[in-house]
């Protein structure tokens, strides 16, 4: 098996950072009806730094994997640098093209926590976000 999907499996079945923040500064959510893919993402944000950074929810493997490893990419990044990603910053992370029919599955982490973002920042969401 493919190093890259076995990892893609490991953080589907041992995800990292799965769970709530409680008293988080920022919360968005999303949800995939293509496939029922449904995230949250929860934040703790301290001098525009994500300082901690969890997701809750349910989906199919590439959803929750990518969730998964974009959580721990995140970790000690500024606000501006989450801005900036899009899809190419978490093809490159997750190592595996998700092709057409899966690309909503792997981009809806990233979806989510850039709203999380807009939202702590009192910004409306970019297009390109949107269109994710």
């Amino acid at each position: 098996m493919d190093f890259y999907a076995e990892e893609l499996i490991s953080h589907y079945e041992h995800p990292h950072n799965k769970g709530v923040i409680s008293n988080s500064d920022s919360k968005f959510h999303e949800y995939n009806p293509t496939c029922g893919d449904d995230i949250t993402i929860y934040l703790k944000i301290k001098n525009d730094i994500i300082e901690d950074v969890k997701f809750d929810g349910n989906g199919c493997s590439i959803s929750i994997a990518s969730a998964s490893m974009l959580t721990d990419f995140v970790k000690g990044k500024k606000l501006s640098e989450i801005e900036k990603m899009d899809f190419k910053t978490l093809k490159e992370l997750i190592n595996i093209d998700p092709g057409p029919a899966r690309l909503k599955c792997a981009t809806l982490s990233l979806k989510t926590l850039k709203g999380a973002v807009f939202l702590y920042e009192h910004k409306p969401m970019d297009q390109n976000t949107k269109n994710m």
